[in-house]
């Protein structure tokens, strides 16, 4: 790869990173991430198979994103007194992806405990702390785009994080 092929992939995604940060695909995939991260604190107290463990994730990933979506469509057609339109239909099913899409990450390790790939108890710290780490990571970042020195940044970052953290300090209190 030359130096302009590797200049113009990195142009890419940060454009790609920029408009993501512009959406409100941020604050679907945080909600959605607090949600993953509360049901599999929630399922660790007493371990389902992973294959369970799985099928929860990813069940509850999809109830979350229709309720979003749902909610969303008819609290604006009780806002606006008027049946929406298919294109505001488009928006709110999108958002509702990414909820979803925070909400279902998870799945991932416990698909890859039912493969053997890894076990399941590594599956359910592998979840909580990747959770966790979206959550700072999210904060940090938009805390540093919307005009912050690394310092606020770092609240932020601390902010969206002690959510994580203290679902994850509960389960630890609790068990």
């Amino acid at each position: 790869m030359t130096g302009g092929e590797a200049s113009a992939r990195s142009g890419r995604l940060a454009r790609l990173v920029d408009a993501h940060l512009g959406s409100r695909d941020v604050v679907r995939v945080i909600y959605g991430t607090i949600i993953g991260l509360a049901l599999v604190v929630a399922l660790q107290v007493h371990p389902p198979s992973a294959g369970q463990a799985a099928a929860a994730v990813v069940g509850t990933a999809v109830a979350v994103g229709l309720a979003e979506a749902y909610s969303e469509l008819v609290g604006a057609e009780a806002r606006t007194r008027r049946r929406i339109r298919a294109s505001h239909v488009r928006s709110v099913l999108v958002d509702a992806v990414a909820v979803s899409f925070g909400a279902g990450f998870p799945a991932l390790f416990f698909l890859l405990a039912g493969a053997g790939a890894i076990d399941l108890e590594l599956a359910f710290n592998l979840s909580k702390w990747t959770g966790l780490g979206l959550l700072c990571a999210y904060g940090f970042v938009v805390g540093r785009v919307s005009g912050w020195g690394v310092g606020g940044a770092l609240i932020h970052s601390a902010a969206v994080g002690a959510v994580g953290g203290a679902l994850i300090g509960l389960k630890a209190l609790l068990h």
